[in-house]
Parts: structure tokens; sequence; C-alpha cells
């Protein structure tokens, strides 16, 4: 079971940030988060190799998101749990969207995806109402549309798909699940770039296999457990 990348124990989330020291690279930041024993990972350690998403996009030739995402969830860098499934869901929509016969400069779309997502810290899901994975999703579509703060349509489109996810998130209910809710976030933009662009990707049905290292498995309430 996965928890605390230090020492596995059980994590907290406190009511307030607190100034925390990142175990790895000791600098101090504020948090909301820590294990019961007092460990900190920042969000730049914990991802630390996520620049790997890129190479491995590009290389894709599948119109399949979810297969896609499964791959980077395989990664070495990829934990349970981690702000590196708000990077990793836009850049499997976007690699499959391409590969679908998207209009997209994919190496330019994946590093301006790693830039935002990097930008949603962990915990967004329980702090912000927000999960970083539906918000990754609203990025993809953003990114595709070419949406700006100026824009008409894009704006509306990219904040369309962002509140499809995190409806589709809301609905199952917590406690957080990074896998659950990229999934979740990944079928509802498949729908919704074949109805607002026209392109088909792949919808696989999804059986989850990473249940076993989820202390916080809801179980048969996941859409994707075994039935």
């Amino acid at each position: 079971m996965e928890e605390c990348l230090i020492c596995k124990a059980p994590l907290e989330y406190l009511e307030s940030d607190k100034m925390m020291e990142c175990s790895f690279c000791h600098k101090q930041e504020p948090s909301k988060t820590r294990c019961v024993n007092g460990h900190y990972v920042c969000n730049e350690c914990h991802t630390a190799g996520m620049d790997s998403v890129v190479g491995a996009c590009l290389e894709e030739k599948s119109k399949n998101p979810v297969q896609i995402m499964e791959k980077l969830m395989a990664l070495p860098f990829c934990h349970m749990h981690g702000p590196e499934h708000h990077v990793m869901v836009g850049a499997a929509l976007l690699t499959a969207y391409r590969n679908a016969g998207g209009s997209v400069d994919l190496p330019a779309a994946l590093t301006e995806m790693m830039n935002r997502g990097k930008n949603v810290p962990g915990g967004a899901c329980g702090f912000w109402g927000a999960c970083g994975a539906g918000i990754s999703s609203g990025m993809f579509v953003s990114i595709i549309s070419k949406s700006t703060p100026l824009t008409v349509e894009p704006f509306a489109l990219s904040h369309r798909m962002t509140a499809r996810s995190l409806s589709a998130i809301g609905e199952i209910g917590g406690p957080r699940c990074c896998k659950r809710d990229s999934f979740l976030s990944i079928l509802s933009a498949v729908d919704f770039v074949r109805e607002n662009f026209g392109i088909e990707m792949e919808k696989p049905e999804i059986i989850c296999r990473h249940s076993a290292r989820n202390n916080q498995c809801i179980g048969k309430r996941c859409p994707f457990s075994k039935k």
C-alpha cells in the first residue's frame, strides 16, 4: 500500500498551511499534507522523472487515451496518488486526439500541458473542490481550442469540459483515488470531444488494476471495480 514515500506511513491533512521541509531536497514551503511521522515531499520531488511523459507520448500511435494513460501510470516515476496525474490526463488525451486525426502540434502541446499541469498541487481534489485530473481535461480542451481569457467559444468549451469531468468525479464522491478520477476525466473527455470537435477517440471498458495499492479504495462503489 502506498502512502508516505519515505516511510509508507499514512498521510494526514491539516486544516491550514504549515511550513514544511521536503525530506528529499530540504526546500521549505507551506503545505497542508504530511505523513503521521512528519515527513513531507514537495510536488517537484514527488514528480521527479515526469519529463518522460513527453517522450512516451510522442512514440504513441494509439487512439485510446485510457491505454496511453495506463502506460504512463506504469512509468517508474508515477505513484498511486500524486500531482503527476494532473499532467498525465491531459497528455494522454492530447496524444490520442492527435492520433485520432485531431489537429494539434503534439510536441508543443505536451510541453504546454506539462507547464500547466505542474501548477496544480497535490491535494487540490480535497482543498480546492476541483480534482486536478478533471482540471487537466479542461486544460487539454483549452490547448486544442487555443483558449485564452479573451476568447469566446474556446473559453466556454474548456470550462464545460472541466465541469463535466468534475461532475463525474463528484457523482462518485470521495475519498481520493487519482486513478479513478483520471479515468472518469478521460472518459468524459472522449465523449465531449466527439460531440464538440467531431474527433472519435477510442473508449474502452475499464477494469481497475490498482486497487491493491490504494488504502482508500471504495471497492464496489467504484465504476471500475472488478464485478
